[in-house]
């Protein structure tokens, strides 16, 4: 669906037990002539991938239980991810014969490291939330009647924060690619952006008056 223009922040949850079972093998295996998963990938999947990527909002993942397969790569592209104590990740891919996709084999050495990220791809076991915060994947680990409160909590500070949020969003995932020149370069060119914006001047003002600012991420 469409992120409305006024929006400011994304939080993004499970509508029922699993964050994200994955895609639909039932489905397929009553096809008789299933469609290629790679096709599938390229027309719905990278779109929608490819658009919180470059999305200049942050984006909050609250995991309220399983995140399998491609719903995991959903699960950890966020800013800030709060999970379910009972909540699982899972790259299953390698017990059907496929291979992990939704961008996992890129995000996940960049953020636990090569080893853990085929050790999970090529042994397809369950990492538990709470070893899942141990590896760095995710922010924080609460009880299940307190995740939407936290992830809320979370979203509503970040909505409520400077338009600088998107280009500090923006510098993290660049700085994956750009060389350490690059990014000084980057660094540089947002700080312009950020110095021009009127939250910047009212976050100045605030401090000097010592009082909260009053961002309107413009």
């Amino acid at each position: 669906e469409v992120i409305k223009s006024d929006a400011r922040c994304l939080l993004i949850t499970g509508a029922g037990r699993a964050f994200s079972a994955g895609a639909n093998l039932q489905q397929r295996g009553s096809s008789d002539r299933p469609s290629a998963p790679g096709s599938t990938l390229e027309t719905h999947y990278h779109p929608v991938m490819t658009k919180l990527r470059k999305m200049d909002i942050p984006m909050v993942t609250a995991i309220n239980g399983p995140a399998v397969g491609v719903g995991m790569s959903f699960a950890i592209m966020s800013d800030y991810a709060v999970a379910s104590r009972s909540a699982y990740f899972l790259q299953a891919f390698a017990n059907i014969g496929l291979v992990p996709d939704g961008g996992a084999t890129w995000i996940l050495p960049r953020v636990v490291g090569w080893r853990r990220a085929v050790e999970l791809s090529m042994l397809a076991e369950r990492l538990p939330a709470e070893t899942a915060l141990e590896w760095g994947l995710i922010n924080r680990v609460v009880d299940a009647e307190d995740l939407m409160i936290e992830a809320m909590k979370v979203a509503n500070k970040l909505a409520n924060g400077p338009f600088s949020l998107g280009l500090i969003r923006h510098a993290y995932w660049e700085s994956f690619s750009n060389s350490y020149a690059e990014q000084f370069q980057l660094e540089a060119n947002l700080q312009d952006r950020a110095s021009s914006s009127r939250d910047n001047a009212e976050g100045v003002k605030a401090f000097l008056e010592k009082r909260e600012a009053r961002f309107t991420g413009q």
